[in-house]
């Protein structure tokens, strides 16, 4: 397939046709700030922050480019004045709605957003409604959480509030969070999240709790027993392990 030519910041990129322009600038070590973006979960496009400038046929345009294919040669710049500014704004309305969370203040310390907020602000609240923990419930087959309300009481929850018969306490929701607003706790081999009480089970091999049964209940009834051995394992053991089998192999050959 033939390449298309794209420059962002001077750089010359490769890229096939369709290709996303964000996805492209992480692919040669191009930073553009973004927070709802997941490689697993493509398409939110609700924070903005990773607005770019781009040239196309001589016309200038301002695009989100983690939704921007790219369907010719193009030229795109991603820290303009123009596109800092519009970006520094975008951080302001997010520092007012989570005016404690380390993550925005970090942004808004970068792009000296942080003094200047004139929106007011929410104490309490670390959620900015990206949308990135409902979509991954939502791939995982669960909806155990939604976006319910409208406006300001706009929130992600379980059906009213309650703990959600759907949830299998995988934390899913809680790994894709920019801000790290969802909290799980564990203590003695129970996961709490969503307020939801979990059972956990132990590796087999290095005894670290690392899923809870009803996520191992839930990926039987969808998967099958299909890792035999391996189920029992946590992510590094079982990495071990399998490392361990192809080095066996390959002294077999």
């Amino acid at each position: 397939m033939e390449k298309l030519n794209v420059i962002i910041n001077g750089k010359e990129c490769k890229a096939d046709k369709g290709e996303f322009l964000l996805d492209i600038a992480q692919r040669n070590g191009i930073v553009i700030p973004h927070l709802c973006h997941h490689e697993s979960l493509r398409g939110q496009a609700a924070c903005r922050l990773c607005i770019a400038e781009v040239r196309e046929n001589g016309r200038k345009k301002i695009v989100t480019s983690c939704i921007y294919p790219v369907m010719k040669d193009l030229e795109a710049e991603t820290e303009t004045e123009e596109i800092r500014e519009m970006r520094k704004v975008l951080i302001g309305l997010l520092a007012a709605e989570v005016p404690e969370n380390a993550a925005i203040a970090n942004l808004a310390e970068e792009y000296g957003s942080g003094d200047e907020i004139r929106f007011t602000k929410d104490y309490g609240n670390h959620c900015i409604l990206c949308g990135l923990c409902v979509k991954a419930c939502a791939e995982l087959g669960c909806n155990a959480i939604a976006t319910v309300n409208r406006g300001i009481t706009k929130k992600v929850s379980t059906p009213y509030d309650e703990p959600s018969t759907a949830c299998i306490g995988c934390g899913s929701c809680a790994y894709v969070c920019p801000t790290e607003c969802i909290k799980i706790d564990e203590q003695s081999g129970i996961r709490t999240i969503w307020n939801k009480e979990f059972q956990l089970i132990r590796c087999n091999c290095c005894g670290r709790y690392f899923m809870t049964k009803a996520e191992q209940k839930y990926l039987r009834q969808k998967c099958g027993n299909s890792q035999g051995e391996l189920e029992m394992l946590c992510k590094n053991c079982k990495q071990a392990e399998m490392a361990k089998k192809i080095i066996q192999i390959g002294m077999e050959l």
